[in-house]
């Protein structure tokens, strides 16, 4: 068997947006080229999800306003799922609605229960085109979803309520990442 690369390491970490960034909150653009281009980005995203110790990024993440997102996450079996969907979408969600913790790297150091699904289906195209389907359950499942809300424009704090809403943005406001989408002049 050939040796296989490790996704990422021909990329380049690339600076994350964090939440205030109105680039967070524009849904993502078609991909129409499966190209050089789109496959040096992937690898850069894997590059900048490991750098920043994440289990999955979407590319508006980056400032890149595409539909692409890549992940390596485990379940709830400690199953690791390794990959990437170019155009995914959100095709089903079931299951017992679980409200679990969550975090994001557009919000590094914020977590907060969040509900979601636990089985979630998604569909999407490889890098080079090819058709692709990804089911998910527990922890993988919320990776899933949370992936496709960046894409679609949302972050995982839009799902929250009431007090849990409240602390995270307050939590969010006292960071000392805070206000840094404001500075970098976006």
């Amino acid at each position: 068997m050939p040796p296989r690369t490790i996704p990422g390491s021909s990329g380049r970490p690339r600076p994350l947006l964090l939440l205030g960034d109105p680039a967070l909150t524009a849904p993502g653009q078609e991909v129409t080229a499966f190209d050089g281009e789109l496959a040096r980005l992937i690898e850069d995203m894997y590059a900048t999800m490991y750098a920043a110790h994440g289990v999955g990024l979407a590319a508006n993440q980056i400032g890149v306003p595409l539909r692409v997102f890549v992940y390596d996450c485990p379940d709830d079996e400690d199953r690791r799922h390794l990959g990437h969907l170019v155009n995914p979408r959100l095709v089903e969600t079931d299951g017992p609605i679980i409200r679990g913790p969550e975090g994001c790297l557009s919000l590094p150091g914020i977590e907060a229960g969040t509900p979601r699904h636990d089985h979630a289906v998604v569909t999407g195209f490889s890098a080079t085109g090819e058709p692709r389907t990804v089911t998910g359950t527990g922890f993988f499942a919320r990776c899933l979803q949370h992936e496709c809300d960046h894409l679609d424009g949302g972050l995982y704090v839009d799902r929250l309520t009431g007090l849990r809403r409240r602390r995270a943005l307050r939590a969010a406001a006292r960071a000392p990442w805070a206000g840094e989408a404001e500075a970098s002049g976006r």
